[in-house]
């Protein structure tokens, strides 16, 4: 059965949820939303999604929303397909969880401010609060040492496999590494460069960077 995916493929979070399912080979029809006009808070979408928010997927009759939900939901309902994404033994996935966690609240949340704030607002007419991207890029660079740290002794955020936890960084840093010319807070620290150039070589991303317009 093919999925449903409701959200712009531009949306990281959108990104987040197609990521994982071509690495799963799961079949799915993207429906594109657009936040230009607000689509995501029409009457219509709000029967999908209460909050207003993308994606949301349907699969049959049924429906889910929150990315990281998800893709939780689908790196578990296809584990055979691949074993390694969400963890093998309950330690994996909760470390996999751990680090899904730090990307979501100490990672994304600096990403998703810095963006707002430099890209999106300008363009909706309003002014960029530099203090507020700047404390949030000293967060971030915090959260880069953490990382570069946990890099030296793995490949991948939890191990030596890549995992649901690697996955969900890749929109954010793409966005920090095109979009709000921050690549330098990555390419500077070996072991965080060294992991971003693994894990956006892999093909199931390649693929999905070739379906962003």
């Amino acid at each position: 059965m093919v999925v449903k995916v409701y959200g712009p493929n531009r949306s990281a979070c959108t990104q987040r949820v197609l990521a994982c399912f071509l690495e799963l080979d799961v079949d799915f029809e993207l429906i594109k939303v657009d936040l230009n006009s607000n689509e995501h808070k029409q009457p219509k979408f709000l029967l999908k999604q209460p909050f207003g928010q993308v994606p949301v997927v349907e699969d049959g009759d049924f429906r889910l929303f929150e990315s990281r939900a998800i893709i939780r939901y689908y790196a578990t309902k296809y584990a055979e397909i691949n074993q390694k994404l969400y963890g093998t033994t309950f330690e994996e996935k909760a470390l996999v969880d751990q680090w899904l966690e730090v990307e979501a609240h100490h990672f994304n949340d600096m990403v998703y401010t810095i963006v707002l704030q430099k890209l999106i607002i300008p363009e909706m007419g309003g002014k960029t609060d530099f203090v507020l991207v700047q404390n949030c890029e000293k967060k971030l660079e915090k959260v880069f040492e953490v990382y570069e740290e946990q890099l030296s002794k793995h490949r991948y955020l939890v191990g030596d496999c890549f995992t649901l936890a690697d996955l969900s960084h890749l929109p954010g840093i793409k966005y920090l590494m095109n979009e709000a010319e921050l690549g330098y807070m990555v390419t500077k620290k070996k072991n965080v460069n060294s992991w971003w150039s693994d894990i956006s070589n892999r093909l199931a991303w390649k693929k999905l960077m070739l379906l962003v317009d």
